[in-house]
C-alpha cells in the first residue's frame, strides 16, 4: 500500500516530470539566438599578389577590394598546405598536415582523391549540427564519388561541381555532380565548349542563397579558379587580348583520350586568359555580395575570401609576370611563403570594422575553432586551431596566438616547414636517408626568405628541429619513408 505522503511524492514527481517536459517543447519552440550565414569563398591557386588590394599593379580586382573595404584584411595569414587536398583537409578538420588525415593529392582513379574517413569530424558537420544548412559549390577534392569522404556523407546537405581535382583541370567538363548524381554536359561532348563550368556553378551558388536566405546556411564557394588550364569564354577574353605583352603561346593537350581529363589545353594568349579568368572570379565575388545586400542579409552575413595555396606555374602561367607572390619566395609546392602565404578577406558588419588589416599570424586550421567561437559551441577537441574571433572583433589584447605553425608536404622529396613567431624554418628532400639542412630566415627582416641564417643561430635550429619531429603523427597513407604514391600534377 502507498501512504498518503508516497502518492503526493509521485504526483509532485509527475508534475514536475511534465512541466521540465513542457519547458523542453517551450525551450525548443523558443528562436534560438540568432546566427550569421557563412559564405567562405575560396580561390584555387590564387597568389598573395593576386588581388590589387593587396599590391596587385597589371589588373585590379574591384569587388574583392570593395570587400576588403568593408572588413578586415589579414597579411599573415597562412593556407593549410601548398597543394589543394591537403589545404581543404586542414580547412574542414581544424587540424595542421601533421595531423589532419589527408596531407597530400593521392589520386584514386578513375575519379576523385583519397578520402576522409567517416569518422573525421567536419566544419560541416559541427555547422549542420547546430541547425546550418550547408553547401559547397565548385571542387572537392577530399573522396571519390560514393566512397565516406564523397561531400554529402562530410556534413554538406548540397554538393555541387567537380568531385575530382584531375578533371577540375578542365574548364569545359563532360560532366559535374549534384549531389551523388553525375550530370552529363552533352554541350561540352567531343571538342564542343557550350558550357564553362565557373558560370554554371556560380548560378548553383546564388540560387543556394536565394533558397536559403531565411538562414542560417554556411556556403563554401570552392572556386577551381584561376586552376589550372588557362581558359576563359571567348566574349571575356576580347577585352584582354593584347594588353598583356608578350604573350608566349602555350602547348597543351587539344584531343587525344587525355583531352579533358586532367591535362591542359592549349592557349595562344596565356597572360590574357589569366586576367579573364581572374576577372571572371572577381565578378562572381561582386555577384555574391549583390546578392546578398539584394536579400537583405548583409548584416547576418560573414563573407570571407582567401586561396587555397600560392600561385602555380602550370598550363603557361607566368606568375613573374604578374608578380602574383607579391614580396614572397617560391609558389604552388613550395612551403617558402610564397607557396602558403595566402590573401584573406573577412567582411562582418556591424561587428568588423570596415578598410581595416591586421597582422595576426593565422592558418586555414584556425578558421574551425573561430566560427565555432561565433556560432557558440566547443570547438574539437583535437584542434591545432586557435579563434581569432577577437582579431575580428577589434580586440586584439584578447586575441591568443599560436607557440608555432607546421606544415608538411609529401612530393617532391618531402617538405616541411615551421614558424614560430617571425622565425621561419624550412627543410627540404626529407625523404632521404642522408639528414639534410634547415633553412632559417628572420620574417621580421627578410620576408622574402633571401637570407639563411641558420649558421648564426644555432639553438634556433635546435628547436626548431625539435617541432619538426614533435609536431607530427605518423600516416600510414602520407609517409616521410617513401613517396610512392600518385600525385596530381
Amino acid at each position: 500500500m502507498f501512504s498518503m505522503r508516497s502518492i503526493l511524492s509521485l504526483l509532485l514527481a509527475g508534475t514536475i516530470f511534465f512541466s521540465c517536459k513542457e519547458k523542453v517543447k517551450l525551450a525548443e519552440a523558443v528562436p534560438q539566438p540568432e546566427r550569421p550565414n557563412i559564405i567562405y569563398i575560396l580561390a584555387d591557386d590564387l597568389g598573395y599578389g593576386d588581388l590589387s588590394s593587396y599590391g596587385q599593379k597589371k589588373f585590379t580586382t574591384p569587388n574583392i577590394d570593395r570587400l576588403a573595404s568593408q572588413g578586415l584584411l589579414f597579411t599573415q595569414h597562412y593556407s593549410g598546405s601548398t597543394v589543394c587536398a591537403p589545404s581543404r583537409s586542414a580547412l574542414l578538420t581544424g587540424m595542421h598536415t601533421g595531423h589532419t588525415v589527408v596531407r597530400g593529392n593521392k589520386e584514386v582513379r578513375p575519379e576523385g582523391q583519397h578520402p576522409i574517413p567517416d569518422a573525421t569530424f567536419t566544419l560541416a558537420e559541427a555547422l549542420k549540427k547546430t541547425g546550418y544548412t550547408t553547401g559547397i559549390f565548385g571542387k572537392w577534392g577530399l573522396g571519390f564519388p560514393g566512397s565516406e569522404g564523397d561531400p554529402t556523407k562530410q556534413g554538406f546537405d548540397t554538393f555541387f561541381g567537380y568531385n575530382c581535382q584531375r578533371f577540375g583541370h578542365n574548364y569545359y567538363p563532360r560532366h559535374l555532380w549534384s549531389n551523388r548524381d553525375s550530370i552529363v554536359l552533352e554541350e561540352n561532348a567531343g571538342h564542343k565548349k557550350g558550357i564553362y563550368a565557373p558560370d554554371l556553378i556560380h548560378g548553383k551558388t546564388l540560387e543556394f542563397i536565394e533558397n536559403n536566405q531565411d538562414g542560417p546556411f554556411f556556403l563554401f564557394v570552392a572556386s577551381i579558379i584561376p586552376h589550372a588550364e588557362l581558359v576563359a569564354p571567348e566574349a571575356v577574353m576580347e577585352s584582354f587580348k593584347g594588353e598583356f605583352l608578350p604573350e608566349t603561346a602555350y602547348k597543351g593537350v587539344d584531343d587525344g583520350p587525355e583531352y579533358r581529363n586532367g591535362p591542359y589545353g592549349s592557349q595562344k594568349e596565356p597572360h590574357a586568359a589569366f586576367v579573364s579568368m581572374i576577372h571572371i572570379l572577381d565578378r562572381q565575388v561582386g555577384e555574391i555580395m549583390e546578392k546578398v545586400e539584394a536579400l537583405g542579409l548583409s548584416d547576418q552575413t560573414i563573407i570571407v575570401f582567401t586561396s587555397d595555396n600560392g600561385p602555380h606555374t602550370e598550363g603557361g602561367a607566368d606568375p613573374d609576370f604578374f608578380n602574383s607572390n607579391g614580396p614572397l619566395k617560391g609558389t604552388k609546392r613550395d612551403l617558402y611563403e610564397g607557396g602558403i602565404r595566402v590573401p584573406m578577406i573577412v567582411r562582418w558588419p556591424d561587428k568588423i570594422k570596415g578598410n581595416t588589416r591586421t597582422d595576426h599570424i593565422s592558418a586555414f586550421w584556425d578558421v574551425f575553432p573561430t566560427l565555432s567561437d561565433i556560432v557558440g559551441i566547443d570547438p574539437p577537441p583535437n584542434t591545432d586551431g586557435i579563434s581569432f574571433l577577437p582579431t575580428l572583433l577589434g580586440t586584439p589584447e584578447n586575441q591568443k596566438t599560436h607557440s608555432y605553425l607546421y606544415w608538411e608536404f609529401h612530393e617532391r622529396g618531402g617538405r616541411q616547414a615551421v614558424r614560430k613567431k617571425n622565425w621561419k624554418a624550412v627543410k627540404y628532400q626529407v625523404f632521404e636517408k642522408a639528414e639534410s639542412s634547415l633553412e632559417l630566415y628572420d620574417l621580421s627582416v627578410d620576408i622574402g626568405e633571401a637570407h639563411d641564417v641558420a649558421s648564426q643561430h644555432p639553438d634556433i635550429v635546435r628547436d626548431m628541429e625539435r617541432i619538426l619531429k614533435e609536431a607530427r603523427i605518423p600516416s600510414e597513407v602520407f609517409t616521410f619513408d617513401q613517396g610512392t604514391y600518385l600525385e596530381v600534377k
